[in-house]
């Protein structure tokens, strides 16, 4: 396994569409187990593989307790049903470094995606691990986290994290 770079805004990638993915690798894997690396390195609780620059439908994460990690590789995840009530929580992104805003999200959805075999799954995600899912599903989708939010405070976080970027040396395309 090996790290990878994660790629900051304004990078384009972060707002592409990404494409499915319609066969099942060893290098399909192999990217699943870098992800899984990367987000835990990070730290994070979640990530998709436009954050670190390849446009493909995997995500990755882990909203479980960290002496009790419950790790989710997806391919090709989607959203086939969501609660009516709504649930607010606080949300952050590696992509958009020291910044969080609380986002309003179905508080819970159902997720059919493709495990590692290359066989359907189905999950119901609830709390946490429902707005994750969602958050990193809207990676594959071009949408951000902070497209949610007002355009005020959108714009102050986007502000702020391209200044901390400049900053600390570090570009839209380095963790640094």
């Amino acid at each position: 396994m090996a790290l990878i770079p994660i790629i900051y805004i304004p990078d384009p990638v972060l707002r592409q569409v990404a494409v499915p993915v319609t066969e099942i690798t060893d290098g399909t894997r192999q990217l699943l187990d870098d992800m899984a690396e990367t987000m835990y390195d990070a730290p994070g609780i979640g990530l998709a593989a436009p954050q670190v620059n390849v446009s493909q439908r995997v995500i990755v994460m882990d909203c479980g307790p960290d002496d009790a990690p419950e790790l989710h590789k997806m391919i090709n995840p989607e959203i086939v049903d969501r609660s009516e009530a709504k649930a607010i929580l606080e949300e952050g992104c590696l992509s958009i470094p020291k910044q969080t805003a609380d986002v309003e999200r179905p508080a819970s959805v159902d997720v059919r995606y493709l495990d590692v075999d290359g066989k359907e799954q189905m999950m119901t995600c609830e709390g946490l691990l429902a707005a994750c899912v969602q958050h990193e599903i809207d990676h594959l989708d071009g949408v951000l986290f902070i497209d949610y939010l007002s355009r005020l405070k959108r714009d102050m976080i986007v502000r702020r994290t391209l200044k901390e970027l400049r900053q600390a040396g570090t570009g839209a395309a380095g963790r640094g």
